[in-house]
């Protein structure tokens, strides 16, 4: 999973180069978030005194409230700049010299994907997974809203406008905000691997992250998949360059196909499946594997470079974790054995 921030591809060379120049980017996004802070308390005072002003007043407070409130929008503005340059000079790729073998050396930022004890994906074997009477179903309740499908370069993912519906995980709101694409998958079920994964990715408003994986078949066409294939033609028209991605916006897209329940699913702790290979991520591997054409899984690769068509981390240790199981015929099954009892 790419997680939220874009990545851009540069070479071992810029990343040396420029490394002293993400460190001074770090410093400047320190001091802007004091600057913004400080600011922010100007604003808020000044839009009182804008209230109380008297009218000789008002045109000066409304001017004083107009001009810091532009200079924050810029120092917010010029923040998210920095943030992305950082990010910017940091390449991974899936093989070479940059590849899922180096990512922890890439950053120190990265150092979770070498030494983290608890890294997705991960191999999903049967025979160890532990039913938990205790598990429900997740209830996912998505929305109609706009889309957008994006080529950052490194994978195909479809980012929502205000979110796309939410799912409910332990009593907790669970917010979709973008789907991304997987070829083939990264998670494996008794060591079998599939064509394609997409990782529904759901965040809450305290930052937890939430990801339901759906693995994919060779069958018959995908009904999501079918209603944006002129919107993949079109990005595979507009391959990214450099270091900028490619958009396409999508409209209103029907999110019923994605919402539908699954009988069983796999449930553990895990981590973002991409750099910074943030660990808390609660993973939900839905147990019914779905199908798409082999023309559609191509359709997914179209727009990337050759390097990355291929973008699935291979599986992880699963070191002391325990991966639980929801099985809905399980729970069916034992309580006509308590009523016949």
């Amino acid at each position: 999973m790419d997680g939220v921030i874009k990545q851009n591809r540069v070479s071992e060379e810029a990343k040396s180069k420029h490394l002293d120049e993400i460190n001074g980017f770090k410093d400047e996004i320190k001091s802007l978030t004091e600057q913004i802070k400080q600011m922010k308390l100007t604003l808020e005072e000044t839009l009182k005194q804008w209230k109380t002003a008297k009218q000789e007043e008002f045109v000066r407070v409304k001017l004083m409230a107009s001009f810091t409130s532009t200079i924050l929008f810029q120092v917010i503005g010029y923040a998210e700049f920095c943030i992305r340059k950082i990010v910017d000079f940091i390449k991974y790729g899936y093989n070479g010299g940059n590849g899922v073998d180096k990512w922890g050396s890439l950053s120190s930022d990265f150092s979770l994907c070498s030494q983290g004890k608890q890294q997705s994906p991960i191999n999903i074997s049967k025979k160890t997974t532990v039913y938990d009477p205790n598990l429900k179903q997740t209830p996912r309740n998505y929305v109609l809203t706009n889309a957008t499908l994006i080529n950052n370069g490194i994978n195909i993912l479809m980012k929502y406008d205000h979110g796309a519906g939410n799912l409910i995980l332990d009593g907790k709101n669970y917010t979709m905000t973008q789907m991304v694409w997987h070829s083939p998958s990264e998670h494996t079920i008794d060591g079998q691997s599939f064509p394609a994964e997409l990782q529904l990715i759901h965040e809450s408003d305290d930052n937890h992250i939430a990801v339901v994986a759906i693995l994919y078949q060779f069958g018959s066409h995908d009904a999501f998949l079918l209603q944006i294939q002129d919107e993949l033609k079109q990005l595979a028209q507009d391959k990214c360059t450099g270091d900028q991605e490619a958009r396409v916006p999508v409209g209103i897209v029907q999110t019923r196909a994605l919402a539908r329940r699954s009988r069983k699913y796999f449930r553990y702790n895990g981590s973002l499946t991409a750099p910074p290979c943030t660990e808390g991520v609660t993973w939900i591997i839905l147990g019914k594997v779905r199908e798409m054409t082999k023309e559609q899984a191509s359709s997914l690769q179209a727009p990337l470079s050759a390097d990355y068509k291929n973008n699935a981390r291979p599986v992880q240790p699963i070191n002391e974790r325990t991966v639980q199981l929801y099985d809905e015929l399980h729970n069916a099954n034992k309580t006509a054995s308590k009523k016949s009892d």
